[in-house]
Order: structure tokens, then C-alpha cells, then sequence
């Protein structure tokens, strides 16, 4: 193995480094090697951008695959103290989905719940986990607060309340 050296030397300071030249400076175009092959043409950076309509991105609407898994994932979360999970439950009251972004608006039986300091904590981690969701945040809102008029008829069912 060959042995490495170095030198350490203080300057005061730096020499500046001569800046390149605009692509247009060079007689006949872009300048450098491509002067030749390019002599006469101008750039076409926004050639056709402009004449283009913007792209909308649409939310994710309900019934999109993106949706459906969320949804999915959702139901996969059961409440501690009712064998139901906590969107056939009615806590959840609405998923919005925009650029790979979800938003989750929920709320909890009662705000006295044991779990209400981990259940948003718990449907965050979840969304995040479904693919196609770039990142997720939870909105735990009180108001209209939950009543059991908000179960599905299966959670109502398998309640016994049917």
C-alpha cells in the first residue's frame, strides 16, 4: 500500500473564478464546441409551454382506487372500547385527497376518550401507509359531535342495535 501526503496551506483569500460566458456571447449562437452545429438558431426553452393549458390536478374523489384504499385502511382501525371499526363506527367524517396529500377530518365518541391523545396519531400512521399517499394529517373536530346515528347499518348490526 503506497503512503499518502498532503499539504495544508492558509490563504487570506480565494482568486476568483472567471464566470462563463451567455449561452449567446459566442458569434453565432450557443457558443463553445456547439457554435457550429448551432450557428443561427435560437433556444426554444418555453417552445410550445405557453400554447399548453395548465394542468389541474382534480382532488381524488370518492370511489377512486386512491380513496378505496384509504378507506380500506380506515377500517382496518377498531375502537378499544366497541368492536367496530372506527369508519363504519362514524368517526370519520371525511377524506380528502389532493397531490398524494390526505387529509383525514374525524372525530371521537367523547372527547373524555381514553384514546384520544393516540387515535389521530394511530389514523395518521395509517393513511401515510397506504401507497400513492405522499403524506397525511389528521383533523380531530368535535363539532358535530358523534351520536350513534352515525354508524353504518354492519357496526349498528353488529352491535345489536338493528
Amino acid at each position: 500500500m503506497s503512503e499518502r501526503s498532503f499539504s495544508v496551506e492558509e490563504v487570506s483569500e480565494a482568486t476568483p473564478v472567471p464566470k462563463q460566458p451567455p449561452l449567446r456571447a459566442a458569434e453565432g449562437g450557443f457558443g463553445g464546441v456547439e457554435a457550429a452545429s448551432n450557428a443561427g438558431r435560437t433556444p426554444d426553452y418555453l417552445d410550445g409551454f405557453l400554447a399548453k393549458e395548465p394542468e389541474t390536478v382534480a382532488p381524488e374523489t370518492p370511489g377512486g382506487s386512491l380513496y378505496d384504499e384509504v378507506i380500506l385502511a380506515l377500517r382496518q382501525i377498531f375502537d378499544p372500547e366497541i368492536p367496530v371499526n372506527i369508519y363504519d363506527l362514524g368517526l370519520i367524517y371525511n377524506v380528502d385527497i389532493a397531490d398524494g396529500h390526505c387529509l383525514v377530518t374525524m372525530t371521537l365518541t367523547t372527547p373524555h376518550c381514553p384514546v384520544a391523545e393516540t387515535m389521530p396519531g394511530e389514523v395518521e400512521m395509517r393513511v401515510m401507509s397506504v401507497p400513492g399517499v405522499a403524506s397525511a394529517e389528521v383533523a380531530l373536530v368535535w363539532d358535530p359531535p358523534w351520536d350513534p346515528g352515525k354508524m353504518s347499518d354492519e357496526a349498528k348490526l353488529e352491535m345489536g342495535m338493528l
